[in-house]
C-alpha cells in the first residue's frame, strides 16, 4: 500500500519540434518514494533533470513511462496515466507546489493570492484570510505591502508569497522547487520552520534545495539524479 508518494521506472524525452523533431532524453529509470513526515531532496549538478522530475510528479509533464502512485484520500492515484480533472481534483486535497517564481496576478493583492490558494484548498472565506495573514506574518512580509499587488515587490519579497501560497493548505504531499533562492538567512530559517512544522504533522516533501545548509537541515534523504539523468548518454 502506498502511504503518501512511489515514483517507478519514471522516464522523460522531450521532442523539439522547432529543431527538426530532435529528441532530447532527460531522465530514466526514476524511482523513489516518499512517506509521510519525510522530506525528500532531489541532488545532482544542474541540467540532470531535477526540475523536470518535479513537473513530471505534479502533472505539468507528461511521462513516457513508469508509474506516480500518491495516497490521495481513499484511492491511489497514477499521475502518470490520470486525467486532468483528476490531476487537478489532487492538487486541491493532497498535492501543493512551490515554484522558484511567483506568478504575478495584475492587480490582486498578495493577501488576496494566498487567500485565495487556501480556498482553493478547502478552507472557508474567513479561515483562509486569517492562515494567509498568519504565513505572511511568519515569512516576515511587511504588513504595508499585503494590500499590494506583488508586481513590484523584491524577488524575495515575491518568493515570501509564493511561498505562504503553497503552503496555506493542509496539503499531505508539498513540492518545492528551490524555495530559498532569492531569500535571506531569517527567511531561509522562517521556511525550515514551516518545513519541520509541516513534518511533525505528517506531511511529505519532494524538493529541490541548492542550499547546502537548507539542504542539510530538512533532507531525510538525498536522491541522486545523476543516476537517472540521460543527458550524456544522448
Amino acid at each position: 500500500m502506498i502511504e503518501l508518494l512511489a515514483v517507478e521506472g519514471l522516464a522523460k524525452t522531450f521532442t523539439l519540434h522547432l529543431h527538426g523533431g530532435r529528441k532530447l532524453a532527460v531522465v530514466a529509470g526514476v524511482s523513489f518514494v516518499v512517506g509521510p513526515g519525510e522530506c525528500v531532496v532531489l541532488g545532482g549538478p544542474s541540467g540532470v533533470g531535477k526540475s523536470s522530475i518535479l513537473k513530471i510528479v505534479y502533472g505539468n509533464y507528461a511521462a513516457d513511462a513508469g508509474r506516480i502512485w500518491l495516497a490521495d484520500g481513499s484511492r491511489v492515484l497514477d499521475i502518470a496515466t490520470a486525467g486532468p480533472a483528476d490531476i487537478v481534483a489532487a492538487r486541491r486535497r493532497t498535492m501543493g507546489y512551490v515554484s522558484q517564481f511567483l506568478r504575478v496576478i495584475p492587480r490582486v493583492s498578495a493577501l488576496d493570492i494566498v487567500a485565495a490558494a487556501a480556498r482553493d484548498a478547502g478552507l472557508e472565506a474567513p479561515a483562509a484570510r486569517a492562515r494567509a495573514e498568519h504565513l505572511l506574518e511568519r515569512l516576515h512580509l511587511p504588513r504595508a505591502l499585503w494590500p499590494l499587488p506583488p508586481a513590484t515587490f523584491s524577488g524575495g519579497e515575491q518568493q515570501r508569497v509564493n511561498i505562504a501560497r503553497g503552503f496555506v493548505g493542509e496539503h499531505r504531499l508539498l513540492i518545492l522547487d528551490e524555495p530559498t533562492a532569492s531569500l535571506d538567512a531569517a527567511n531561509r530559517d522562517a521556511v525550515v520552520d514551516l518545513i519541520d512544522e509541516r513534518r511533525s504533522q505528517g506531511a511529505g516533501f519532494l524538493a529541490i534545495f541548492h542550499d547546502e545548509d537548507v539542504r542539510a537541515r530538512v533532507a531525510a534523504r538525498i536522491v541522486d539524479v545523476s543516476a537517472f539523468s540521460q543527458r550524456e548518454a544522448a
